[in-house]
């Protein structure tokens, strides 16, 4: 028989979980090069749903976790999209959503570019022929870069981010 105070008495037993991703290191740090080039400051960028099923924003989200920490990279996320450098737009831009996708674009100041991040914001997905959906975020804004996926990982997300900067830099 098992002595029950002995389960609470000896050490904890875990995996051993390696946090460091050679990759993801090399790449913000390729980033983090690139970014004040072509910005001047940190990046700063604007999220828009424009009309997603939530599986790229979940995807966006997991950059700002402390696996990816984006932040440490010299990107940010802000609520306006006054202070935005990057407009994300995710999603088949909807009809209801059009008129306000535009005028967030509207809002940004210049130098403005705009990433279409997903299968559905790059050219309208499983939405695309839809009656409520225009299509991808090219069909009334001018797309910079697209990252297709369905929905992408946060690491192309971020390879993405680095190939809209080196065209920027240009």
């Amino acid at each position: 028989m098992v002595n029950p105070l002995s389960l609470f008495l000896r050490p904890k037993v875990t995996e051993t979980f390696k946090f460091r991703d050679e990759e993801l290191e090399a790449l913000g740090a390729e980033i983090k090069k690139e970014i004040p080039k072509v910005f001047g400051h940190s990046l700063a960028i604007r999220e828009l749903d424009s009309g997603s099923d939530n599986s790229t924003e979940i995807e966006i989200s997991n950059l700002g976790n402390p696996h990816y920490d984006v932040e440490r990279f010299g990107i940010s996320f802000v609520a306006s999209p006054r202070h935005a450098d990057v407009l994300l737009v995710t999603g088949a831009v909807t009809l209801n959503m059009a008129g306000a996708v535009k005028k967030t674009y509207e809002a940004m100041p210049f130098p403005k570019f705009v990433v279409a991040v997903g299968d559905d914001a790059c050219d309208g997905g499983i939405y695309k022929g839809s009656y409520a959906v225009l299509g991808g975020a090219d069909k009334i804004l001018p797309v910079d870069m697209k990252i297709p996926g369905n929905p992408p990982s946060p690491k192309e997300i971020l390879k993405g981010l680095f190939v809209m900067m080196q065209r920027a830099s240009k």
